[in-house]
């Protein structure tokens, strides 16, 4: 699966240097508005132990992560969504996204200029997600033209049902709050907020706190980091404290200097590794492994996909000649440290097409196409 993940914020706020250190690459990341033009790529690794110990076990000549591509889009200003700065550009490149990233400023300094000349995140998120509502709205009421009419005369049930969803988003929307703050929304609405409606603010969102050096051990003493975590609570979204220029450092660490530096501050995980996993999670994405003395590898999957759709994420081949599924749990592995053992305790399962797949299944496909 082609996870897409888009890193937006206000110029200057720390965006292309977390991509530096998400990604190991070298973007451009000057002290002036609009160094990124274009939204530079990274393939960023889902950090899990699980890929390790198996590598460790099963000694295959490849190891392959789950992964995830982060786009570093420029930086949003006010009036983006009327295109202010390069404003088009980036929205419809944050549009293209699975998940947005928003990172937030949370120390003061008197070198790195602000673009709005000084520090503060409520102000901050605020221009952003004005931006991305005001772009939703103009999406929204072109479509509210043409559905209206057909709810209204042909009483389609599709019709009638997305121009309800249209107009609860509009009127949502119009008071600057987000999308997927709409009240007592179900599955089907927020699915298709994002599927067919391709809404800017129905995105799934982690909120990333770039805080200073001297708070990285201790994030909740900064008093930015505070109100970005009571504007996330209300949107029931995640906070994760980075100090971009510590992860910077970071980069050209060995493991072992990585993990020393990090005891040294007082943590114990990057928090590039923490931004990764949650990226992942809040997708509703899970993990399930192939093993062998040829290859140990991660595949991602979304919670609820059956065998015979899992199979199909290898290959086409593997879900159209679907046979059945040998299936046993990463923890029993664990506990009878042998695929021989774990068969002989009884916990290697048969499953079919319609089983549902679950985090940490490791799994042989039989198929015949």
């Amino acid at each position: 699966m082609a996870l897409k993940v888009g890193i937006v914020g206000l110029p200057n706020v720390g965006k292309s240097t977390l991509f530096n250190a998400l990604t190991k690459a070298h973007v451009e990341a000057a002290n002036y508005p609009f160094a990124t033009i274009k939204p530079n790529t990274g393939i960023v690794i889902v950090p899990d132990d699980r890929v390790n110990e198996l590598s460790r076990r099963f000694k295959p000549e490849r190891t392959i992560n789950a992964t995830i591509e982060f786009y570093d889009i420029a930086g949003l200003v006010r009036g983006a969504s009327k295109g202010e700065g390069l404003g088009n550009q980036f929205l419809a490149n944050i549009r293209e996204c699975d998940a947005i990233v928003e990172v937030v400023r949370c120390f003061d300094s008197g070198e790195i200029v602000h673009v709005e000349n000084n520090v503060d995140p409520a102000r901050d998120v605020d221009i952003i997600n004005l931006e991305l509502v005001i772009a939703d709205l103009e999406v929204l009421e072109r479509r509210h033209k043409k559905v209206a009419t057909k709810a209204r005369v042909e009483k389609e049930v599709s019709s009638v049902f997305e121009n309800n969803l249209i107009e609860r988003l509009i009127k949502h929307l119009s008071l600057g709050r987000s999308a997927r703050t709409l009240p007592n929304v179900t599955l089907a609405e927020l699915e298709f907020m994002r599927k067919q409606l391709f809404l800017l603010t129905a995105k799934p969102i982690i909120y990333v706190a770039n805080i200073s050096e001297e708070d990285y051990a201790n994030p909740e003493a900064s008093r930015y980091y505070q109100i970005l975590t009571d504007i996330a609570k209300n949107e029931k979204a995640e906070v994760i404290p980075v100090s971009a220029q510590i992860e910077s450092e970071l980069i050209d660490l060995s493991d072992e200097d990585r993990d020393e530096y990090l005891e040294s501050l007082g943590a114990n995980e990057s928090g590039l590794d923490k931004v990764a996993r949650a990226a992942y999670h809040i997708l509703n994405l899970a993990t399930f492994f192939t093993v062998g003395a040829d290859e140990v590898r991660a595949w991602t999957f979304n919670n609820g996909q059956t065998a015979q759709q899992c199979a199909g994420i290898i290959h086409t081949d593997f879900a159209r000649g679907f046979i059945k599924a040998e299936i046993y749990q990463y923890g029993d592995l664990l506990k009878h440290q042998t695929e021989l053992a774990v068969k002989e305790a009884g916990k290697l399962r048969i499953e079919g097409r319609d089983y549902l797949m679950k985090d940490g299944d490791i799994v042989h496909f039989r198929f015949n196409v």
